[in-house]
């Protein structure tokens, strides 16, 4: 089964095209990887899978439902990180977990197995107790991922998951992202970083200008295109 099926998509603001005319399919538990410069047309489309914007034209449809027409039961599968998410910084985590928990659960078991589970995801140990605007980036970032976690998404969707971070804590969640998709979570990873991309996804997409240049699997396009990376697979097929 298809996760997401993107159709001739298209999104304009006033004259700007922001997406031009794409089409995509991504399988249910791959990790697909959407890769292109600072505006091209990233975070418009995630925005758009994410019920978060509405298509000029084209069709959404996520694990056979349309984004538009079914926004509501769309909502229900997915979990949408972006990168300028952030935190109640007043908040203690835990407190924090607590209060997102509430959204998601039907009971009161359900709640605390839920919190359970993103105590597990953000691995803060002690600082958990502590109040968010004592938190590293990294910290933080730990603890949005366990948000967007916590109830066990069908599709989650991360727009520049480790923008910012430092080696080892961007490690830690690109390890954490392959984990949850070996264990059937679909994913859509959104960045510039190339490489970061290669490094997680089974398949890639590149866009600029809003349209699809290129995409497959990296090795193949790394030997399609003689390159050793994909930042030079990119760099290659906008020269086409």
């Amino acid at each position: 089964m298809q996760a997401v099926i993107i159709q001739n998509l298209y999104k304009n603001f006033g004259n700007i095209k922001a997406v031009d005319g794409i089409s995509l399919e991504i399988a249910q538990g791959e990790i697909f990887g959407l890769i292109g410069p600072n505006g091209a047309g990233k975070t418009t489309t995630l925005r758009m899978i994410a019920t978060l914007l509405k298509p000029s034209s084209g069709t959404i449809e996520v694990f056979g439902f349309n984004v538009e027409k079914e926004d509501n039961r769309v909502r229900e599968l997915i979990s949408y990180l972006p990168e300028e998410a952030g935190a109640y910084k007043n908040l203690r985590g835990i407190d924090y977990l607590k209060f997102m928990a509430g959204f998601y659960a039907r009971n009161g078991n359900d709640k605390n197995k839920i919190i359970e589970k993103a105590l597990e995801i953000a691995r803060l140990g002690n600082r958990i107790n502590d109040r968010i605007r004592t938190y590293s980036k990294g910290m933080v970032r730990k603890l949005l991922l366990a948000r967007a976690l916590m109830h066990n998404p069908k599709l989650l969707i991360l727009d520049e998951p480790t923008s910012g971070l430092d080696v080892m804590n961007s490690l830690e969640i690109r390890n954490l992202i392959i984990d949850y998709a070996k264990g059937g979570t679909t994913v859509i990873v959104s960045s510039h970083n190339m490489l970061e991309v290669e490094y997680l996804s089974d398949r890639v997409a590149f866009i600029h200008n809003g349209k699809i240049i290129e995409s497959g699997v990296p090795a193949e396009l790394r030997n399609k295109y003689q390159a050793e990376n994909l930042e030079q697979v990119f760099v290659k097929s906008i020269r086409q």
